[in-house]
């Protein structure tokens, strides 16, 4: 508290000014002090009774109340954020998470999408709860079913379709899809048929410079060569090869089914050379469907699904369930150049909304 000296009455204003007194200055600041304390005690006095006149349910009530704004608080406080993001984002996540030569890499041991071990079921389960709690059980039947029997459904699947990670019952099963299936994307993909092939275009003039340019795969093979480009690869975006095809990046987003949030989805450019065959091999579910918008199809190159064999057609959307034995081949002759495919993983039309959604939470890269 500061001390303000009072001012001069008028008996005497004649009089000079003297400073006050120690004494006197201590006197005053004891009384406000006083004052001051006689205030305090008289507001808790206050509080207290108004306390003792509160009926007793209302207290319980505030109390109620207030345990579940802290609860709140911790639950908000450990959700971990949503993977829709922003591009920057997602290309500044993926950077964080090791990327090399343009291809993503697993450094995860619990990856479901990377590594096959029998605690895998257990692991998925574990996912689904915590999705369920987070969210909600509704129509998460055929999941928790195809969970629970994954190890039935895999092993008792016939040889033409046998999924190497997870199986989702209930799907209908064939080898090839209509246009009609995603006809949306399909559609969207072919308007943008050119767009596509001149990022390809420049993108492939790197190779006359060196065997492997920066951002391209190669697969093995029997026999031949295959490359691949990666936009998207097991749900994580590949940052340096989206900013050499942004148009077609951009693209990506405007479809309504492209599966991005969950290991299972993948876009690239694929490129087979004349004299390659690619082993027969199946895909890791059957929740996708695998999506080839023909960008370069010379002659004698095929597609072969579940021992059905089809053509692919420039400018034209091929679809089919890759969880089916599959393999391809190029036996066109070297100076008809490469076989060239963009290559997208679309949601299986049979999977619901709400199936998706928890799909992508269950299977998120990473987890």
């Amino acid at each position: 508290m500061v001390w303000v000296p009072l001012s001069p009455t008028s008996s005497d204003r004649r009089a000079p000014l003297r400073a006050p007194s120690t004494t006197t200055m201590s006197l005053e600041w004891l009384m406000d002090w006083s004052w001051s304390l006689d205030g305090l005690r008289d507001f808790i006095a206050t509080g207290i009774q108004s306390f003792r006149d509160c009926d007793a349910t209302a207290l319980v009530a505030v109390a109620c109340l207030l345990v579940l704004f802290v609860w709140y608080c911790y639950h908000v406080g450990r959700e971990q954020p949503r993977a829709y993001a922003t591009v920057n984002a997602l290309m500044q996540s993926a950077e964080a998470n090791g990327v090399q030569n343009g291809f993503v890499y697993c450094h995860s041991p619990e990856c479901v999408r990377c590594s096959h071990h029998d605690g895998l079921n257990q692991k998925l389960y574990h996912n689904l709860q915590e999705y369920a709690k987070r969210y909600s059980w509704s129509g998460m039947g055929r999941i928790h079913k195809g969970i629970r029997e994954q190890g039935r459904y895999l092993n008792s699947r016939p040889s033409i379709q046998k999924p190497e990670v997870f199986f989702l019952p209930n799907l209908p099963t064939t080898p090839y899809f209509s246009r009609d299936a995603q006809k949306h994307d399909v559609e969207l993909l072919e308007r943008n048929f050119q767009t596509i092939l001149c990022e390809f275009e420049t993108l492939y003039k790197a190779f006359s410079n060196c065997s492997l340019p920066q951002g391209w795969k190669m697969n093995s093979t029997p026999s031949g060569e295959w490359f691949t480009f990666y936009l998207v690869n097991q749900g994580m975006c590949v940052p340096r090869n989206c900013r050499r095809c942004p148009r077609t990046y951009r693209l990506l987003g405007s479809l309504r089914t492209c599966i991005g949030n969950n290991v299972f989805g993948n876009a690239c450019i694929s490129v087979l050379s004349p004299g390659t065959v690619i082993a027969e091999h199946y895909g890791p579910t059957n929740i996708r469907i695998r999506c080839h918008l023909g960008l370069k199809t010379p002659s004698n190159c095929e597609l072969v699904v579940g021992g059905e064999p089809q053509c692919w057609a420039e400018g034209r959307c091929l679809l089919f369930d890759d969880s089916f034995l599959h393999t391809a081949f190029h036996e066109g002759a070297p100076e008809e150049g490469p076989r060239v495919v963009f290559m997208v993983d679309l949601w299986h039309p049979n999977v619901a909304a709400a199936e998706r959604q928890a799909l992508d939470f269950i299977f998120a890269p990473g987890r």
